[in-house]
């Protein structure tokens, strides 16, 4: 599955100017339904923007980064080095369509900007691939633009949309109603649609 990496910097890091834009409403919703102990796995960690900055506004958790790609764990790794942060372990590769994981269990999962740059099987895997890790009531914390009842948010998200499937047929914004519904199927109920800046959406679930 292929992830935007974003520029690469001189030092061997990844930057995406989104991560930098959205990291902080996100640690907004995560500082509220995250545990304040535990294991937090971040799926498709990308540059490791993200995991960075929430590591270091949360200490009391540890951080399990992950991607399916070798380039973008080493820049979480370069991150996680150069912040000397203790709490975020070695990134691991993870891909959720690959089964098993090479996790046995999680206090949490995160999951940001994911499943609309992948096919729908990957969502269904997420979902899967959760159930096995996450106990009862402990979140999946879903982030992304998604299409409300039908349609578009905004003309910008439409835009997306088409570019994404222009890329790969199989990309593009999912129905948030679709992916409450399969998140049901797998033992997830969506416990709270958080609305955020540029089009997005926070969306938390809860293992029944």
């Amino acid at each position: 599955m292929l992830r935007q990496r974003g520029e690469k910097q001189a030092d061997g890091k990844w930057f995406l100017p989104p991560a930098e834009r959205n990291k902080g409403p996100i640690l907004d919703v995560l500082s509220r339904v995250l545990p304040t102990r535990g294991v937090v796995l971040e799926i498709a960690s990308g540059t490791g923007q993200h995991v960075v900055h929430f590591a270091k506004a949360l200490p009391g958790l540890t951080w399990q980064p992950s991607d399916p790609d070798p380039e973008l764990r080493e820049s979480i790794a370069l991150r996680v080095r150069e912040e000397q942060l203790a709490n975020v372990n070695p990134p691991i590769e993870l891909d959720v369509t690959g089964f098993p994981w090479p996790l046995q269990t999680t206090d949490a999962v995160v999951c940001i900007n994911l499943i609309h740059v992948a096919p729908w099987s990957a969502t269904l895997a997420l979902f899967k691939g959760t159930r096995a890790l996450l106990p009862t009531e402990h979140v999946l914390f879903l982030y992304g633009p998604y299409r409300r009842f039908g349609g578009h948010t905004s003309k910008s998200n439409e835009q997306f949309d088409s570019d994404l499937s222009a890329h790969d047929p199989e990309w593009g914004l999912r129905d948030l109603e679709a992916v409450s519904e399969a998140a049901a199927s797998s033992g997830f109920l969506l416990a709270e649609i958080v609305e955020m800046p540029a089009n997005n959406f926070s969306l938390i679930f809860k293992r029944t």
